[in-house]
């Protein structure tokens, strides 16, 4: 054994005394989202101290719950470390998913691990290792959102990470199979990433017991854009074995060293793919990540604002009824009072079952942002905030006309009685409200098409729950330019089976979360 792994196993706790002896490894912890340990959601563990004059690799690390990430992780850790097999101990920085209690397992966290002071022993350079909870699993799709979000906030912040050397997609070799859900997970992952990002992500095959895994049938058939060699997903194989028991002179033993081996082999060209791989700059993923977010809200509140207009314009034509019995507007009949129906707002406390606010206008009296704003905690920190004014609010008012608060407007009616004099401009405020209508969906098309030119997966599931609607107000409006472009973008997604299948499963996951707010 290496000298240096002595001090380690010393300042470790045992955790099992194997073989291989099982050692947590002790880490320094800061919370980016400076919230106490309970409560953060982006975390920064530290091994050792970085020696500068080495390179630093950042990996992100993603995938479905229990697709074996968690050991991944603690295997490149020891690789990186310089563990051997003949060494019968094994490091770990973040437990095993099988032997983590349910409500660690079910944490929403992001977390960073920093592992210095082992540069030019095995790998050229310091690795951060980033670590995601499983996509799609029993908590919905509101938990993946919430993923999203602090990867955003990771890549956001000053402490955090601003470049990525490679993405790693893990899933197991025997996933031949793509369903409703697994196709969401994918098109979801890809989602996040500008189109800089393709050359970056890789697979990472857990559970590999050796020979061509059928994980790649489930990559090609989900068209997933990732780097490729010799027309293939570039992927790298490990097995999942490493904290198996061996005793000395079993068939367990050579079995062990066989996989030890094995895993070791993949793990070296890993390692070679982040030495050679070109850094990217998450600048412009923070910008699809955001736009995303922006393209939601300003659907949103393009919907009730609509849904608004379309009462008032229904009250015109009902108004103008009663306008016509009276016949020609004289000095006798203007003062006449006629009973029609007033559009008005009102605020409605938020009684769903997440702590869920709104991020509201009181200038416009618009919900800029609901639901969907979670961890923002005040308007300035909401992504549909851009250079300190707001995206979705009809005024496109300053930040601090905005609140966050527990409650958000609704839209009500009333009969209230005017003067028919006061009712003479009803051509002018109908077509006001023609053109407000159609510069809403105007915006949104916008974003549409600004994302259809940097997302790296412009089938994301989070465009195509839009498309219905916008088609169809604006076929209403008579746009069909707009259309035609609106529903190439529909049918394109709706050509693959698989990615419709994908788009069912999104759209049912966010029908149940509507059904419980």
């Amino acid at each position: 054994m290496a000298s240096y792994l002595l001090k380690y196993i010393q300042e470790s706790k045992k955790i099992d005394n194997g073989p291989p002896v099982r050692y947590q490894l002790m880490l320094n912890r800061v919370n980016l989202d400076k919230e106490d340990n309970r409560e953060s959601k982006l975390r920064r563990y530290t091994l050792g101290e970085r020696d500068p004059r080495y390179p630093h690799r950042t990996l992100l690390l993603v995938g479905a719950t229990g697709s074996g990430k968690s050991t991944f992780i603690n295997a490149l850790v020891n690789f990186v470390m310089g563990v051997e097999i003949t060494d019968k101990v094994w490091f770990e920085i973040i437990g095993d998913e099988k032997d983590r209690p349910q409500s660690d397992s079910q944490t929403s966290a992001v977390s960073v691990y920093d592992v210095f002071g082992f540069e030019g022993k095995k790998v050229p350079y310091s690795l951060s290792i980033i670590d995601t909870p499983g996509y799609g699993d029993t908590r919905g799709i509101e938990h993946d959102d919430i993923v999203t979000k602090k990867l955003q906030d990771l890549f956001s912040v000053p402490e955090g990470v601003d470049t990525i050397d490679a993405v790693g997609l893990v899933l197991k070799a025997s996933e031949n199979r793509l369903d409703e859900k697994m196709t969401y997970i994918f098109n979801s992952i890809t989602s996040l990433f500008a189109c800089d990002m393709e050359n970056n992500i890789v697979a990472v095959i857990t559970h590999s017991s050796g020979g061509k895994p059928k994980a790649l049938q489930a990559l090609e058939a989900a068209n997933i854009k990732c780097a490729r060699d010799r027309n293939e997903p570039v992927h790298f194989k490990f097995n999942n074995r490493q904290t198996e028991r061996n005793e000395n002179d079993s068939d367990d033993e050579t079995e062990a060293v066989n996989a030890f081996a094995a895993s070791n082999k993949g793990m070296k060209k890993f390692t070679e793919f982040l030495t050679n791989t070109t850094s990217q700059s998450l600048k412009s993923t923070v910008e699809v990540m955001r736009e995303r977010v922006r393209l939601t809200a300003c659907i949103q509140n393009a919907k009730e604002r609509v849904a608004t207009i379309e009462v008032k314009q229904k009250a015109i034509i009902d108004n103008r009824v009663e306008l016509a019995k009276l016949g020609t507007m004289t000095t006798e009949n203007q003062n006449i009072m006629i009973t029609i129906q007033e559009t008005y707002k009102e605020k409605e406390d938020l009684t769903d079952w997440w702590d869920y606010k709104a991020v509201t206008c009181k200038t416009c009296e618009e919900n800029c942002h609901y639901p969907g704003c979670t961890w923002a905690w005040n308007p300035s920190r909401c992504e549909v905030m851009k250079e300190g004014k707001c995206t979705s609010c009809s005024g496109k008012c300053p930040v601090e006309d905005h609140v966050k608060e527990k409650w958000r407007y609704v839209d009500k009616t009333r009969p209230i009685t005017k003067p028919a004099s006061e009712l003479m401009n009803l051509e002018k405020e109908k077509s006001s409200l023609e053109g407000e209508k159609k510069q809403l969906l105007n915006e949104a098309f916008q974003l549409i098409e600004q994302l259809e030119k940097i997302a790296l997966n412009t089938n994301s599931f989070s465009t195509y729950q839009h498309l219905e609607f916008l088609m169809k107000k604006m076929e209403e409006e008579g746009d069909g330019e707009k259309v035609r472009k609106l529903k190439e973008i529909k049918e394109r997604m709706d050509k693959d089976e698989k990615n419709k299948a994908g788009a069912n499963y999104f759209m049912r996951c966010k029908h149940f979360i509507k059904s419980h707010i």
